[in-house]
């Protein structure tokens, strides 16, 4: 048929064809663009047919603000831990591969507790169960008497040695044994000596000089005469009187004693043994001679203590350094209870530790006129320590720990934390805190190894729960 239709018909029906061609793609773009607003408007995709709506209104410029936690916060995940082995945590209930215990649901964090990391919370009426109490720290003024023992030892400056000063054999001891006491004047050892010997027979010589000088100037002719001592005759008087006397101060030099002397004035005759003798009284504590013994001066032989004054050594322990000082008031007290108590003062404190023992030794210095005090025997001491004021807590509060020393710490509202604190002296109710507290803390003087045992267990499993989290994260 349409070989029939001419060319001006089919020009016709061309122009008919784009007209309505245009029409349809206009009507086309409308929809399209209505439909881009609908879904731009924010209304669902495909509402119901016969559905009513609003137009949308306007939304607001600022958006509330929520934190990065709570947008990236999950439910917490529950676990269930053994009681006996904290390290086994499962997700699921069942028993522990170790000891065979039911696990038990783990605690989970509490947010609360974002301020007290390291602390237990324990609410009033557990306290109360627990008997726990606390007490502030404040400012006291602290004494105390510090108890130790002394040991009763010679006072140095009261030995002396006593050496040979002539050159001879030892023929007889007098002392034979390591505390004997001796008195001045007692004869300590006799000695035979060819010096001495020769001493004895000068000051013989000069004694028969000095009667024949004598005798002239009283004889009975020189009173007839009325003729006394020539100017020569007195001179050499005089002179002989100087070497008796130096002959005296030699044999009182060797301790030979005026014993010697006023015999050998009255026989003329050298003792071929001498005999010496102690020049002071004291104890024996050392013989460096025996019987036979040959000696030469300068020898040591003997060595004395002089007891009138002793020393009593007291051995303290580093802790109680902090508390004495010299001039302290001290007792001494003896084991037998009726003896009378000595009171003196500190004198010395040594500024070196015995590197065995680890003590430091102080120093007494008494009177023993009476020989109360025996060489090497032990007393009790008693120093009676200045007050000192200080920051102190009871001394109960205070944990001793291979970490350091800890105290509870009481932060309010059931919290309770362990902190480390420095101590310094000490009593028997309190004790100086240093460093770690203020006036005013309150800390736990009772209950504390179970709170700190709770606080230790609760950071332990929270890092036990942050880490098996962090595990199931990474899975």
């Amino acid at each position: 048929m349409a070989r029939y239709i001419n060319k001006p018909n089919l020009i016709l029906l061309d122009a008919l064809a784009c007209k309505y061609a245009r029409q349809w793609l206009t009507l086309g773009a409308i929809v399209i663009l209505m439909t881009a607003g609908f879904f731009y408007s924010g209304h669902p995709a495909s509402p119901s047919i016969g559905e009513a709506y609003a137009a949308p209104a306007a939304k607001p410029n600022l958006e509330p603000i929520i934190p990065a936690d709570q947008t990236s916060a999950k439910p917490a995940k529950k676990l269930w831990v053994c009681p006996m082995h904290p390290q086994i945590i499962r997700d699921q209930p069942g028993v522990c591969p170790i000891c065979g215990m039911d696990l038990v649901e783990m605690e989970q964090p509490d947010s609360s507790q974002a301020g007290h990391r390291h602390a237990v919370h324990i609410d009033t009426a557990t306290q109360q169960r627990l008997g726990v109490r606390l007490a502030a720290a404040k400012m006291q003024t602290l004494s105390q008497d510090i108890y130790s023992y002394g040991n009763v030892a010679a006072d140095e400056s009261l030995i002396s040695n006593l050496s040979a000063k002539v050159e001879g054999v030892i023929r007889k001891l007098h002392v034979s044994s390591i505390g004997q006491q001796v008195q001045a004047g007692q004869v300590l050892y006799e000695i035979y000596s060819p010096e001495l010997i020769k001493l004895q027979q000068e000051f013989i010589a000069l004694l028969k000089d000095k009667d024949r000088l004598s005798k002239k100037m009283l004889s009975e002719d020189a009173h007839i005469s009325g003729q006394g001592m020539t100017a020569y005759e007195m001179m050499e008087l005089g002179e002989n009187t100087t070497k008796r006397i130096a002959s005296i101060e030699n044999f009182l030099y060797i301790d030979a004693g005026k014993e010697l002397i006023e015999e050998l004035n009255r026989t003329y005759r050298p003792r071929d043994v001498v005999e010496v003798r102690a020049p002071q009284s004291g104890i024996v504590t050392k013989i460096d001679v025996h019987e036979g013994s040959s000696v030469k001066p300068m020898d040591n032989l003997f060595a004395f203590a002089d007891l009138s004054h002793v020393w009593i050594d007291v051995t303290l322990y580093p802790d109680q350094l902090a508390w004495v000082k010299n001039g302290d008031q001290v007792t001494v007290k003896f084991p037998q209870s009726d003896a009378k108590e000595i009171k003196t003062r500190l004198q010395f404190i040594s500024p070196m530790v015995d590197s065995a023992t680890r003590t430091v030794q102080a120093r007494l210095s008494v009177s023993n006129a009476k020989n109360q005090l025996l060489i090497g025997s032990f007393l009790d001491v008693i120093i009676h320590a200045k007050p000192h004021k200080a920051l102190a807590v009871p001394r109960s509060a205070v944990m001793r720990t291979g970490k350091g020393d800890l105290v509870m710490l009481a932060e309010g509202s059931g919290y309770f934390t362990p902190v480390k604190v420095a101590t310094g002296i000490e009593t028997d109710d309190a004790i100086e805190i240093t460093a770690g507290l203020h006036a005013g803390d309150q800390v736990a003087v009772n209950g504390q190894f179970l709170l700190d045992a709770a606080a230790s267990m609760s950071d332990a499993a929270e890092r036990l729960h942050e880490d098996h989290d962090h595990d199931a994260d990474k899975h």
